[in-house]
Protein backbone atom coordinates (compact mmCIF):
# COMPACT_ATOMS: atom_id res chain seq x y z
CA UNK A 1 0.00 0.00 0.00
CA UNK A 2 1.54 3.67 -0.88
CA UNK A 3 2.27 5.81 1.86
CA UNK A 4 -0.57 8.62 2.17
CA UNK A 5 0.26 11.54 -0.33
CA UNK A 6 2.89 8.73 -2.13
CA UNK A 7 1.99 8.31 -5.46
CA UNK A 8 0.31 5.12 -6.47
CA UNK A 9 2.34 2.51 -8.53
CA UNK A 10 0.32 3.99 -12.02
CA UNK A 11 0.89 7.62 -11.17
CA UNK A 12 4.80 6.64 -10.74
CA UNK A 13 4.90 5.10 -13.92
CA UNK A 14 2.83 7.24 -15.64
CA UNK A 15 4.98 9.92 -14.70
CA UNK A 16 8.18 8.18 -15.15
CA UNK A 17 6.61 7.81 -18.88
CA UNK A 18 6.01 11.69 -19.29
CA UNK A 19 9.58 12.24 -18.30
CA UNK A 20 10.97 9.85 -20.85
CA UNK A 21 8.66 11.43 -24.01
CA UNK A 22 9.86 14.78 -22.19
CA UNK A 23 13.17 13.66 -22.65
CA UNK A 24 12.95 12.65 -25.82
CA UNK A 25 11.21 15.92 -27.03
CA UNK A 26 14.31 17.99 -25.54
CA UNK A 27 17.38 15.98 -27.20
CA UNK A 28 15.43 15.84 -30.43
CA UNK A 29 15.18 19.64 -29.85
CA UNK A 30 18.43 20.22 -28.75
CA UNK A 31 19.72 17.95 -32.01
CA UNK A 32 17.97 20.23 -34.79
CA UNK A 33 18.20 23.60 -33.05
CA UNK A 34 21.45 23.19 -31.04
CA UNK A 35 19.56 24.30 -28.00
CA UNK A 36 22.32 24.04 -25.32
CA UNK A 37 21.35 21.90 -22.38
CA UNK A 38 20.79 24.57 -19.49
CA UNK A 39 18.25 25.76 -21.51
CA UNK A 40 16.19 23.18 -22.89
CA UNK A 41 16.07 21.83 -19.32
CA UNK A 42 15.01 25.13 -18.14
CA UNK A 43 12.19 25.35 -20.48
CA UNK A 44 10.87 21.75 -20.67
CA UNK A 45 10.61 22.32 -16.97
CA UNK A 46 9.13 25.48 -16.68
CA UNK A 47 6.92 25.57 -20.08
CA UNK A 48 6.39 21.70 -21.22
CA UNK A 49 6.26 19.12 -18.90
CA UNK A 50 2.39 19.25 -16.64
CA UNK A 51 1.20 21.99 -18.84
CA UNK A 52 -1.13 22.24 -21.36
CA UNK A 53 0.72 23.31 -24.60
CA UNK A 54 -1.33 23.90 -28.08
CA UNK A 55 -4.67 22.28 -26.48
CA UNK A 56 -2.86 18.92 -25.21
CA UNK A 57 -2.59 18.12 -21.54
CA UNK A 58 1.03 17.11 -20.49
CA UNK A 59 1.00 14.53 -17.73
CA UNK A 60 3.15 15.50 -14.58
CA UNK A 61 6.35 14.36 -15.09
CA UNK A 62 9.23 13.49 -12.87
CA UNK A 63 11.67 16.21 -13.44
CA UNK A 64 14.36 14.57 -12.09
CA UNK A 65 14.11 11.30 -14.53
CA UNK A 66 13.96 13.95 -16.74
CA UNK A 67 16.92 15.83 -15.97
CA UNK A 68 18.59 12.75 -15.42
CA UNK A 69 17.96 11.05 -19.19
CA UNK A 70 18.70 14.45 -21.16
CA UNK A 71 21.84 15.32 -19.06
CA UNK A 72 22.93 11.86 -19.78
CA UNK A 73 22.54 11.57 -22.89
CA UNK A 74 24.26 14.42 -23.60
CA UNK A 75 27.41 13.48 -20.93
CA UNK A 76 27.76 9.90 -22.70
CA UNK A 77 27.16 10.50 -25.75
CA UNK A 78 30.18 9.44 -27.23
CA UNK A 79 30.27 6.24 -25.63
CA UNK A 80 26.42 5.72 -26.43
CA UNK A 81 26.71 6.67 -30.21
CA UNK A 82 28.73 3.91 -30.86
CA UNK A 83 27.07 1.29 -29.31
CA UNK A 84 23.94 2.29 -31.24
CA UNK A 85 25.88 2.05 -34.38
CA UNK A 86 26.68 -1.68 -33.59
CA UNK A 87 23.25 -2.43 -33.38
CA UNK A 88 21.84 -0.71 -36.02
CA UNK A 89 21.88 -2.63 -39.52
CA UNK A 90 24.99 -2.54 -41.76
CA UNK A 91 25.22 0.55 -43.45
CA UNK A 92 22.64 2.45 -41.59
CA UNK A 93 24.72 4.66 -38.96
CA UNK A 94 23.05 6.55 -36.30
CA UNK A 95 23.91 9.87 -38.36
CA UNK A 96 21.60 8.45 -41.37
CA UNK A 97 18.93 8.10 -38.63
CA UNK A 98 15.93 10.58 -38.60
CA UNK A 99 16.32 13.28 -35.74
CA UNK A 100 13.47 11.64 -33.57
CA UNK A 101 14.96 8.26 -33.50
CA UNK A 102 18.07 9.36 -32.75
CA UNK A 103 16.55 10.77 -29.91
CA UNK A 104 14.93 7.46 -28.52
CA UNK A 105 17.53 5.67 -29.37
CA UNK A 106 19.99 7.68 -27.53
CA UNK A 107 17.48 7.81 -24.30
CA UNK A 108 16.92 4.16 -24.41
CA UNK A 109 20.73 3.07 -24.33
CA UNK A 110 21.29 5.47 -21.66
CA UNK A 111 18.83 4.00 -19.60
CA UNK A 112 20.10 0.34 -20.30
CA UNK A 113 23.71 1.54 -19.80
CA UNK A 114 23.09 3.18 -16.59
CA UNK A 115 20.03 2.99 -15.05
CA UNK A 116 20.28 -1.01 -13.64
CA UNK A 117 17.58 -0.65 -11.28
CA UNK A 118 15.08 -0.63 -13.72
CA UNK A 119 14.26 -3.76 -15.52
CA UNK A 120 15.87 -3.52 -19.49
CA UNK A 121 12.47 -5.50 -20.97
CA UNK A 122 10.76 -2.39 -19.15
CA UNK A 123 13.28 0.14 -20.78
CA UNK A 124 12.52 -1.11 -24.61
CA UNK A 125 8.91 -1.48 -23.84
CA UNK A 126 8.68 2.18 -22.47
CA UNK A 127 10.73 3.38 -25.32
CA UNK A 128 8.82 1.97 -28.29
CA UNK A 129 5.93 3.27 -26.75
CA UNK A 130 7.02 6.41 -26.91
CA UNK A 131 7.87 6.05 -30.33
CA UNK A 132 4.24 5.23 -31.41
CA UNK A 133 3.62 9.03 -30.19
CA UNK A 134 6.36 10.29 -33.22
CA UNK A 135 6.19 7.12 -35.99
CA UNK A 136 4.87 4.34 -37.70
CA UNK A 137 5.20 0.92 -37.17
CA UNK A 138 8.62 -0.08 -38.94
CA UNK A 139 10.26 2.41 -37.42
CA UNK A 140 9.13 1.51 -33.88
CA UNK A 141 10.38 -2.16 -34.85
CA UNK A 142 13.72 -0.65 -35.27
CA UNK A 143 13.63 1.03 -32.19
CA UNK A 144 12.64 -2.16 -30.60
CA UNK A 145 15.34 -4.64 -32.54
CA UNK A 146 17.97 -1.97 -31.93
CA UNK A 147 17.38 -1.98 -28.12
CA UNK A 148 16.79 -5.17 -27.27
CA UNK A 149 19.97 -6.05 -28.96
CA UNK A 150 21.83 -3.40 -26.74
CA UNK A 151 19.80 -4.64 -24.01
CA UNK A 152 21.22 -8.07 -24.41
CA UNK A 153 24.43 -7.31 -24.76
CA UNK A 154 24.46 -5.05 -21.82
CA UNK A 155 22.51 -7.26 -19.62
CA UNK A 156 22.86 -10.73 -20.15
CA UNK A 157 21.94 -12.15 -17.21
CA UNK A 158 18.43 -10.48 -17.47
CA UNK A 159 17.10 -12.84 -20.40
CA UNK A 160 19.00 -15.86 -19.33
CA UNK A 161 16.49 -15.97 -16.77
CA UNK A 162 13.48 -18.36 -17.19
CA UNK A 163 9.92 -16.25 -16.88
CA UNK A 164 7.35 -18.31 -15.64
Amino acid sequence: MAKKGAPSNEEYRASRGAARLAAVQALYQMDLAATPLHEILAEFESHWMGREVEGEQYHPAEADFFRDIVTGVVDEQRVLDPMIDTALAQGWPLKRIETVLRAILRAGAYELNKRNEIPARVIVSEYVDVAHAFVGKDETGMINAVLDQIARRLRAPEFDRVVG
